[in-house]
Formats: C-alpha cells, sequence, structure tokens
C-alpha cells in the first residue's frame, strides 16, 4: 500500500506541475503577445478611416491562441514618453480575437474615438506599445523612411523580418502569396508515404512499450502488497491458534452455559402493555341514603 500511495503521490505531483505551467501558459498568452505587425505613414490614396478620411494607420497583431483585451496599455511615438496615449478600457473593440487584428489611426484626433491617436506618425520614425504599468514595453520598431501609399511591417502576421509588403493589408494577413501547409510540405517530401508509415509504427511501438514499462511496475506493486497479506493471514492464522490452545475446559463449559441460557430464554420476562380493568358496581335505590327509611316530623 506504500508503494502504490508513493506512486499515486507522484502522479498527482505531476499532473499538478502540468496544471500549473498550463496556467502559467495560459496567463503568459495575454499582453506580451501582442505585436505591432503593420505600419502605413504616408496615406495618400489607401486605407480610409469611418470618417472618410485618410491618414496614418498602426495594425496590431495578437498572436495568442486566446482573447486579449488591448485596453489600458499605451501607443507612442516618443521614447521619452511612453504612456503619451492611453488606450480606453471597457470598450468591446479593445477586445482582440485570437490570432486577429486592431488598428489605430494615426490622426492626431483622439475626439474622433479610441482608435484614433493623439499623434501622427510624421512626427517621428518611432512606434512602441507599453504594458498597463507604463513601464514594460511589449513591442517597438523604428520605421526609417516610409513610401507613399505603401506600408511597412512583419513579411508574415507576427514574425520577426520586416520589409516594404508588396500589399497594403490592414486588419488582414501580411503574407498574400499561396500558403503552403505543413501537410502539403510534408507530402512533397514523402510522396510515397514511407515516412509516415515509419512514424506511425513508431508512434506505436513506443505507446506499447510505455504500456509494457506501466505494467510492469504495476505488476511489482501488487505481487509486494499480495506477499504482505500472505504475512499478515500466517501471523493471525498463528495468534488464533495460540488463542485455541490457552482455552480451558471451564471456559468452554460457562460459554455453552451461556449459550443454553440465552437459547431457552431462562430469565423473566414482563409484557409492556397495561391493561385497565373497568370495576362494574350493582346500584340499587334502595341501598341509596336519600331513600332513608326514616324521616324527620317537624
Amino acid at each position: 500500500m506504500a508503494e502504490i500511495r508513493k506512486t499515486i503521490s507522484i502522479a498527482g505531483a505531476i499532473i499538478a506541475m502540468a496544471l500549473v505551467l498550463t496556467a502559467g501558459r495560459s496567463a503568459a498568452q495575454s499582453s506580451l503577445d501582442l505585436r505591432i505587425n503593420e505600419v502605413l505613414v504616408h496615406n495618400d490614396s489607401n486605407y480610409v478611416d469611418t470618417y472618410g478620411r485618410r491618414s496614418g494607420w498602426i495594425e496590431i497583431f495578437n498572436t495568442a491562441y486566446n482573447t486579449v483585451n488591448i485596453g489600458g496599455m499605451y501607443l507612442t511615438n516618443d521614447p521619452a514618453n511612453p504612456t503619451k496615449y492611453w488606450i480606453p478600457k471597457g470598450d468591446p473593440l479593445t477586445k482582440i480575437a485570437p490570432r486577429n487584428y486592431i488598428l489605430f489611426f494615426a490622426d492626431s484626433a483622439p475626439t474622433r474615438g479610441i482608435q484614433h491617436l493623439n499623434f501622427t506618425l510624421e512626427e517621428t520614425d518611432y512606434l512602441a506599445l507599453y504594458e498597463v504599468n507604463g513601464k514594460t514595453m511589449i513591442d517597438a520598431v523604428k520605421l526609417g523612411p516610409q513610401k507613399p501609399d505603401v506600408s511597412f511591417g512583419r513579411l508574415t502576421d507576427g514574425g520577426v523580418e520586416w520589409g516594404f509588403l508588396e500589399k497594403t493589408t490592414p486588419g488582414a494577413n501580411n503574407y498574400t502569396g499561396v500558403i503552403i501547409t505543413a501537410g502539403e510540405k510534408f507530402g512533397a517530401m514523402d510522396p510515397f508515404g514511407v515516412g509516415m508509415a515509419v512514424i506511425a509504427m513508431s508512434v506505436v511501438f513506443a505507446a506499447l512499450l510505455l504500456l509494457y514499462v506501466v505494467f510492469k511496475n504495476t505488476k511489482k506493486i501488487y505481487s509486494i502488497d499480495l506477499k504482505t497479506l500472505f504475512k499478515r493471514k500466517e501471523k493471525i492464522t498463528e495468534t488464533l491458534k495460540d488463542t485455541e490452545e490457552e482455552i480451558t475446559g471451564e471456559i468452554n463449559a460457562a460459554i455453552a452455559l451461556a449459550l443454553h441460557l440465552y437459547v431457552s430464554e431462562l430469565h423473566d420476562h414482563e409484557e409492556a402493555v397495561l391493561t385497565i380493568k373497568k370495576v362494574a358496581r350493582t346500584y340499587s335505590p334502595w341501598s341509596s341514603k336519600i331513600y332513608g327509611m326514616r324521616s324527620l316530623h317537624r
């Protein structure tokens, strides 16, 4: 039993550690997964905002696989002022869906809505996104000389490499070419399926090996416990034998007498039911005092 408890404790510790790591990863998929993804500085004949006006814009991409709320964070174009524009909280627009985008217009007109910044991109070549504490930098980019109506961004969403994009893609995937999936790549490398068969067999054999190890260790644990149980049974049997040898004839006689008395019920047994009998008396008017034979004369 001690071995089983030890095994259960180890398994519980492993599960708890996995849950902690998973929870840590879930917490990590927050503001730190946001990326400045695409920027257009000179907007002459490009994307227009809801007011029908053209201005520079910034695309923020959520690289995580859960929703991230950008509300409360800061955007700035001044390294000396990281809290230049505070993104308001409590608006559904600030909730960025998994692997999705949000646009901000650098038009220096914050009264038009939370997506309109209080600065323009022509003022400086610097752009940064800061955490809600106003101190932790999430992402930053140095723009350099820009071209009219040509956006500067990551060649792939959330990627490392930057460059001028062939098409401006506000709120869409930066890579506009043909996307080849991992399955298609593997199919091109292994047209006859030999590699897939080898991988499948390897997985099956690995699973069987793991099951063998698990059942082997479990068998050892149960065999140890069975040996312990048999030893305990032998000790109990020996104890009973010793007890039988110590029982004398007087003890046997007393036990037999007690059993006889119990079976024969040789003891007082009273009923718990109370019976009240009614006492009936015959009434005669001749015996009543009110009918006395004597009467006093006045």
